[in-house]
């Protein structure tokens, strides 16, 4: 793959694309999606959430309405049926949601608008996995998760009880994934983008050389697999349970970790649509370029540009991966090249699990009055 050449005239194309996002995101019909830019050609990446994070779509599966305005004094009041956390996150005052509130108060049930429910949690509670029936009139259902198919069990156990679904899947209802990154110029825009953290460009020499943070190791994984024939190459520095190094101290240890390595690999635990976690953007954070093992190549390019990372499908053999990482490591042209493209945007990591709800009560919100149901809720999430 020639990624010298596409550099190039990305660099020749981005005032034009910079004024197709503008413009974009100014049409009504594009601020009712969700989020997502689909079949936009004037792009080489899709910003899918970033550049119309400022309104939910219409499901595809749902009955046609005119959405709720954001001006609106409509309350919307969502009960998360298993909820762990100490307090929930005030959706204004954390991200600008307005007309939403969060509880995990089970007494509130015959109140709540909606009820969000993360599978796992579902299948784990042997005492009271699904809320009672008879629900109350009009009360909104959503199917919540974050994990793979690989991971998330017998979900034809629950067809036909849910309204919403909500996950890191661009198709979901509700569409929240785990990061993604922002125009500079767009930043005033984006009401998250007050949290986004500036990306620095900086080609300068890092100590270490290619790094992983592990800790789900299963010899018959594709990544384990993956990786035992990459070693025979080139050295990795494994840190985590599966691996040999400590991390530093501190919350954000695995981001300053990577800030000493040139490159990070980003291998998933399963490759499914859409399945692009933590590990990319902290590799973004960390400012090393990214090695990804996930799903395709195309579907990457709608959350990045295409230099910004290194697919391992780029290359007929994990051998000529390897080479092709010594040579960039020892070429300051082509660090350049997969690294220039951060100068001009900033990166947006969500916030678990507080973002998932507030989200999912603005979805709500902006649905009131309308009748959703998930249709083959097994056929879709299952590949």
């Amino acid at each position: 793959m020639d990624l010298w050449r596409r550099w190039l005239r990305r660099r020749e194309e981005a005032p034009v694309r910079l004024t197709v996002w503008r413009s974009l995101c100014q049409q009504p019909v594009v601020r009712v999606w969700m989020y997502s830019l689909v079949g936009l050609a004037a792009v080489n990446f899709l910003l899918l959430p970033g550049i119309c994070l400022l309104d939910l779509s219409d499901a595809s599966n749902a009955e046609p309405s005119v959405p709720v305005s954001e001006h609106d004094d409509t309350q919307i009041l969502l009960l998360v049926w298993h909820y762990r956390a100490s307090k929930p996150r005030d959706c204004w005052r954390s991200f600008q949601i307005s007309g939403c509130t969060v509880t995990g108060d089970r007494s509130m049930y015959n109140k709540a608008d909606a009820v969000i429910m993360r599978h796992r949690d579902v299948k784990l509670d042997k005492e009271a996995p699904l809320p009672p029936e008879p629900r109350p009139l009009a009360q909104k259902w959503i199917w919540f998760d974050t994990e793979p198919p690989t991971i998330v069990l017998r979900l034809w156990e629950y067809e036909g009880i849910y309204n919403l679904t909500l996950s890191y899947r661009e198709d979901s209802d509700t569409f929240v994934p785990y990061g993604y990154v922002i125009p500079n110029v767009l930043l005033d825009k984006v009401p998250p983008a007050r949290f986004a953290y500036p990306l620095s460009s900086s080609s300068d020499p890092r100590p270490g050389f290619v790094a992983w943070v592990v800790s789900h190791w299963t010899k018959s994984m594709e990544r384990v697999l993956f990786y035992n024939h990459l070693k025979e190459y080139i050295k990795i520095d494994i840190f985590g349970r599966a691996g040999t190094t400590s991390l530093p101290p501190g919350g954000d240890s695995v981001v300053q970790m990577i800030r000493q390595y040139r490159f990070y690999l980003a291998f998933e635990n399963s490759q499914h649509t859409d399945y692009i976690t933590e590990k990319l953007w902290n590799a973004v954070n960390g400012g090393a370029i990214p090695v990804v093992l996930g799903p395709s190549r195309k579907n990457y390019e709608r959350f990045l540009p295409p230099e910004a990372f290194i697919h391992v499908d780029d290359f007929p053999t994990v051998r000529e991966l390897a080479q092709y990482l010594l040579k960039v490591k020892d070429s300051p042209s082509l660090i350049q090249m997969h690294l220039s493209w951060r100068r001009d945007y900033s990166l947006y990591m969500t916030s678990m699990w507080g973002e998932f709800y507030c989200t999912a009560c603005k979805a709500v919100r902006m649905r009131k009055g309308k009748i959703d149901v998930v249709k083959n809720l097994t056929a879709w999430f299952y590949p």
